[in-house]
């Protein structure tokens, strides 16, 4: 089991490696998603260093938390921080998006890379995955937890609403979903491009508990995520304010940044603005 890591100062330092791991491996890369990656920076590191059960030592033991990534596309802090972790070396990072790289565009589970518990990259599945989880674990009389990060694009998809129907119907509070909330997309405002609000009152409909706070703030998010993990009869859904490409000022919340690498002379400026932030 990991050490899990109280200290503000100490996950607020974390998240500022995983976004220098995540800006590195894109530009090597020279292609990923950036933008996202670099929003979820935070929530990631709350969730790997102080909230999660898990074990970089015993990646499967069966009473684990499972982390479903239902948004594949931002794997570069996913795997940032489970390199961090110890799950595989931080050296293997460079590897990413590479022929016969573990580490490929999308967490893929038949790659050998140990801490994925989802193959994902089609949107809008990675919810139904994590109710069958929950509901096995139910059946099972196990009381791990099952937690799943999604995109608000991602809410676009209609099975994402299939599954919080089924989660509230099982009332499975062992289940808590997170999504982060930037309000952009790929193509560029949520809202114009397929208008989510009212978005709480939508999934408390579905019989969900809503919370909210500010996912570049740890004390709120760990206060947040502990109350979520404590409510009991509805599963919890987190929605976590967030800019996407948090961090490097010049690129945030500019959509045309979804999904585009650095160049090496962008990775030094960019490194110097996430040097220069006094917020991350």
């Amino acid at each position: 089991m990991i050490t899990k890591v109280e200290n503000i100062p100490e996950l607020k330092s974390i998240s500022k490696q995983i976004r220098r791991d995540v800006l590195e491996s894109i530009t090597r890369a020279g292609s990923g998603h950036t933008g996202g990656s670099l929003g979820l920076a935070d929530v990631m590191t709350a969730l790997y260093f102080s909230v999660l059960n898990h074990d970089p030592k015993n990646p499967d033991y069966n009473d684990r938390d499972r982390l479903i990534l239902s948004i594949g596309h931002v794997a570069p802090v996913l795997y940032a921080a489970l390199a961090r972790l110890g799950y595989f070396p931080v050296e293997e990072l460079k590897t990413l998006r590479q022929l016969d790289s573990r580490l490929q565009g999308h967490p893929g589970r038949d790659h050998g890379l140990p801490g994925l518990e989802l193959s994902a990259g089609s949107l809008g599945q990675g919810l139904s995955v994590a109710v069958g989880m929950a509901l096995a674990a139910k059946m099972d009389k196990k009381s791990h937890r099952v937690f799943s990060i999604h995109g608000d694009g991602e809410l676009q998809e209609g099975s994402i609403w299939e599954a919080a129907m089924s989660a509230g119907h099982h009332k499975l509070d062992n289940l808590i979903a997170i999504v982060d909330r930037n309000e952009v997309q790929i193509d560029g405002k949520t809202e114009e491009v397929m208008g989510l609000e009212p978005l709480a009152d939508k999934w408390r409909s579905f019989r969900w508990e809503v919370f909210g706070c500010d996912g570049h703030d740890f004390r709120d998010l760990l206060t947040t995520l502990q109350q979520a993990k404590d409510f009991k009869g509805k599963p919890s859904l987190v929605l976590a304010r967030t800019r996407m490409g948090k961090g490097v000022r010049s690129i945030e919340n500019n959509h045309l940044w979804h999904g585009k690498a650095p160049t090496s002379g962008q990775l030094v400026e960019f490194v110097k603005e996430l040097e220069r932030s006094d917020e991350v």
